[in-house]
């Protein structure tokens, strides 16, 4: 039996196996499963760090801006961008002509339907109240012998007053100065006709408390509840100037966009022309006619529009304006003109010159005739038609024939004729009063005053029609017109597939 021999020695006659080298290892340790041993507090392996003057690594943006560039150098990829651009300009000119068109058109909308109304009802409430105050008085003259005509005249001045003011208060918006406003108007009202109806009570008695209660009632009218109705009447005015400032102006903005894209387009048609020879492509030739809809309808139309707000403003606001003031002054006058006849000179002013005392209600008077001059001058020289200046003539001449009659009534209560003087106001069965005079003033106008109104809808809604459906219109068009300028590149670009 043959052993192998000692020492690992082969067994005669064969080779000695060969055992495989293993290469050095020239990289990191590598664990039994194969993966490389991960560095001592770290989970990833090491980062690679760029050779020496390689190039640094490019943005996606960069490089999609390379792509942009090459796709420039062939005439597809230069139509596609002119397509982009084109659809891009349309449609920033629709957005900005319908967001602009949209703020002016609401400002039109407010001065026709908000703010010039809400300026006529504050005009109403001082007027109403104005109104009362005068009533008032003239009934306290009258004494026992007041008409029903002028009780009912008052009840309905305070009723229209109180409505106003409830209208006015729903349109006012919370915590604002005009809320205050009407707020303090509302607590007012009801002790001004509290102390009115125990001047009345008292005068039918006899009693010259009477005459204080009267004063005191006046005083509260004239000091607190006028002031502050003219504050509110202001504060509308204010809002009416603007919503006209805010509805005027021409749309700037939307019309260099539409200049900008109607150059672009006439110069991409050029472009198409000259490398193509062909006279009309119908997508951009349809993108350019919506484009210039749009700004011809935009120019025109705001024009129009503008037109007519400047007209409702020059023949319709500042004509109500004036007519307010002179209505405003025939009233007060009106009232002093009583007061001045129920104080019985209790009340003086002393002039700026220290020395001269006068009757401080027939100053007032006076001052009021003179604020009622110029008001009626000014209304005659904005009338702009036979229907606006026939009745502020009227009222002229029925002011000249007032200021007459009232010379004779001071006249007679200089002379101590006091009957002879409240006949000459309040009227008697042989004396024409000046009351019927302040009541042809007062009623011309009143007819002035609609006609202005009138005006003014007629002018204001021209204005704001001359608006409508531009916002919604030139959006529409616009669409359109960015769809015409992509159909026509590619129609274009299909000649290259």
């Amino acid at each position: 039996m043959t052993h192998p021999p000692q020492g690992g020695a082969a067994p005669p006659g064969r080779g000695a196996p060969t055992v495989p080298s293993v290469p050095a290892q020239s990289g990191p340790p590598v664990q039994p499963d194969g993966f490389p041993v991960p560095r001592a507090g770290f989970g990833a392996p090491p980062s690679v760090t760029p050779a020496p003057g390689a190039p640094p690594r490019r943005t996606a943006w960069a490089e999609g801006l390379d792509r942009l560039r090459a796709a420039a150098t062939t005439e597809p990829g230069r139509l596609r961008i002119i397509g982009a651009v084109l659809a891009l300009l349309v449609v920033a000119f629709g957005a900005v002509t319908a967001w602009q068109m949209t703020q002016r058109s609401a400002a039109a909308d407010n001065v026709l339907h908000s703010s010039q109304p809400l300026s006529a009802s504050a005009a109403d409430i001082y007027r109403s109240l104005a109104d009362a105050n005068t009533t008032a008085s003239s009934g306290f003259l009258a004494g026992g012998q007041e008409t029903k005509a002028t009780r009912d005249r008052y009840e309905q001045d305070i009723r229209t007053a109180a409505a106003k003011l409830i209208t006015a208060a729903n349109s006012a918006d919370p915590g604002s100065p005009s809320a205050r406003t009407i707020s303090q108007l509302n607590e007012l009202l009801p002790e001004y006709k509290g102390l009115i109806e125990r001047a009345r009570a008292n005068n039918r008695q006899g009693y010259p408390l009477g005459g204080a209660y009267l004063r005191y009632a006046n005083d509260k009218m004239q000091h607190e509840m006028l002031p502050k109705a003219q504050q509110l009447y202001n504060r509308e005015n204010q809002r009416l100037s603007a919503d006209y400032a805010d509805a005027k102006p021409y749309p700037w903005a939307a019309i260099a966009l539409g200049l900008v894209a109607l150059g672009a387009l006439v110069w991409a048609q050029r472009r198409n022309y000259r490398r193509t020879n062909r006279v009309l492509n119908q997508g951009m030739a349809a993108a350019t006619a919506a484009s210039l809809v749009v700004l011809l309808w935009l120019t025109v139309g705001h024009t129009v529009a503008r037109s007519g707000l400047n007209e409702s403003y020059d023949h319709g606001v500042r004509s109500l304006n004036v007519l307010h003031r002179a209505q405003i002054a025939s009233l007060k006058a009106r009232g002093n003109e009583n007061l001045t006849l129920v104080s019985r000179g209790a009340e003086t002013k002393t002039l700026a010159d220290g020395k001269t005392t006068v009757d401080l209600y027939d100053y007032s008077f006076d001052q009021d005739m003179k604020t009622l001059t110029q008001g009626l001058s000014a209304a005659a020289a904005l009338a702009d038609d036979q229907a606006g200046e026939k009745p502020v003539q009227a009222a002229t001449a029925n002011m000249k024939v007032w200021v007459q009659r009232h010379k004779e009534a001071r006249t007679a209560d200089d002379d101590g004729k006091y009957q002879l003087a409240l006949d000459r106001v309040i009227g008697s069965a042989d004396k024409k009063p000046t009351g019927d005079c302040f009541d042809g003033v007062d009623k011309n106008l009143k007819l002035a005053l609609t006609h202005e109104e009138s005006e003014f809808r007629r002018a204001a809604g021209n204005g704001l029609g001359a608006m409508t459906g531009l916002p919604v219109g030139a959006a529409v068009l616009a669409v359109l017109a960015a769809a015409g300028a992509v159909f026509g590149i590619g129609r274009r670009l299909s000649e290259y597939r």
